[in-house]
């Protein structure tokens, strides 16, 4: 399959998205142009600002249910190629299908367009997750790579039904979703004449591009490690451990496995690492960048840059001396690979949210939890 380069248009669906705005102003820094589908014009205003000075190289299409059949069939046309990001994550809810059907029908329904579209798509990148890899764990910790699959959770939530816990109606839904693209795309590789990726991330972290006025109304995965880190926690919550991967690296990602010949119908996980939420807040690091040395404590990191929050008591510190075991370990090796991409360490991707909480004016007082 011939590889799309800059110069082609790209449909980003769920375009006002933490991540999805970041993958846009990358594509549109290497000279993609892009079409951005979005739920509603009001969801639309703040992009069509902050990317003004893109002009015609870039415009906006509304799609306001991705459930609905038939939902991109216009937006598809014309495009070189599809970064499919579109999959919202409901509020709290006791049906499994508030969950499920959004990322089920969304995949599925851009695909059927796709292939409708006809012969103008190349490739397709669809952003997953590493909760459509993993399982639960006897034994920490649990390595796992693409070979795996969260079809455990797929069984539970079938068991349970509405009295399935949240994280496990959501890891099923990112698993069906998943493994329905990959049934789509193998079912009807006559017809097609594009190829998939997938692209498997942790949690992303970093300064968000969309218009957030507190850390309440921050995406899941930023206001996750807001609650962790800036907030007091219980010493079980603190020793529980995620992956990371800045958001810059997962957008960079995304676009290079536009252009990268050998991602054709792969699925990468894309993460930089992964640590407990105590050792986030006072941990010693084997690494460093030509700005924080090596074994640099990220307590310490937060201290030099802003000491009076942690003297005046703003952010908690926790208790340093929990256990440090990890509950996964995600394998990166392919992906790293694959596009030839160095992901930013946890001390760069710390300091990078920090500069952005504080230049909002959230490190002014202390959060309690």
């Amino acid at each position: 399959m011939p590889v799309v380069q800059p110069g082609s248009k790209i449909l980003v669906s769920g375009a006002n998205g933490f991540i999805a705005i970041w993958v846009v102003r990358t594509l549109l820094e290497q000279g993609y142009a892009v079409r951005g589908a979005v739920r509603s014009t009001e969801k639309g205003k703040h992009l069509k600002k902050y990317f003004e000075s893109y002009g015609d190289k870039v415009e906006w299409v509304v799609v306001e249910d991705i459930t609905k059949d038939g939902a991109f069939d216009e937006a598809v046309k014309d495009v070189d190629a599809i970064e499919h990001m579109a999959s919202p994550v409901s509020t709290p809810s006791d049906d499994p299908d508030d969950y499920i059907k959004p990322a089920v029908h969304g995949t599925v329904g851009i695909l059927q367009s796709a292939l409708k579209a006809g012969t103008n798509v190349k490739r397709i990148v669809l952003t997953s997750s590493v909760a459509a890899i993993v399982s639960s764990v006897t034994t920490p910790p649990q390595t796992v790579d693409e070979s795996n699959w969260g079809d455990e959770y797929v069984r539970t939530v079938k068991e349970l039904g509405n009295k399935s816990p949240w994280v496990v109606k959501y890891r099923a839904s990112k698993t069906l979703a998943e493994r329905s693209a990959w049934e789509f795309y193998n079912s009807h590789k006559a017809e097609i004449s594009w190829d998939l990726v997938a692209l498997n991330p942790p949690f992303v972290l970093g300064p968000p591009l969309q218009e957030v006025d507190s850390p309440a109304h921050l995406n899941l995965s930023v206001a996750s490690f807001f609650n962790m880190v800036f907030k007091e926690q219980p010493d079980e919550a603190l020793q529980n451990s995620y992956g990371y991967i800045h958001v810059k690296d997962i957008a960079a990602a995304h676009v290079l496995a536009l252009s990268n010949e050998a991602a054709a119908g792969e699925r990468m996980i894309i993460s930089s690492g992964q640590i407990t939420y105590q050792e986030t807040r006072s941990s010693c690091f084997r690494f460093g960048t030509r700005k924080f040395p090596a074994d640099y404590m990220i307590g310490n990191l937060i201290y030099s840059l802003y000491p009076n929050y942690y003297t005046s008591g703003v952010l908690p510190r926790g208790t340093p001396d929990l256990d440090k075991t990890l509950t996964y370990i995600y394998k990166n090796d392919k992906g790293k690979k694959i596009l030839e991409l160095e992901y930013k360490n946890l001390t760069e991707i710390v300091a990078d949210i920090l500069a952005d909480f504080k230049s909002r004016g959230w490190l002014e007082k202390r959060y309690e939890g």
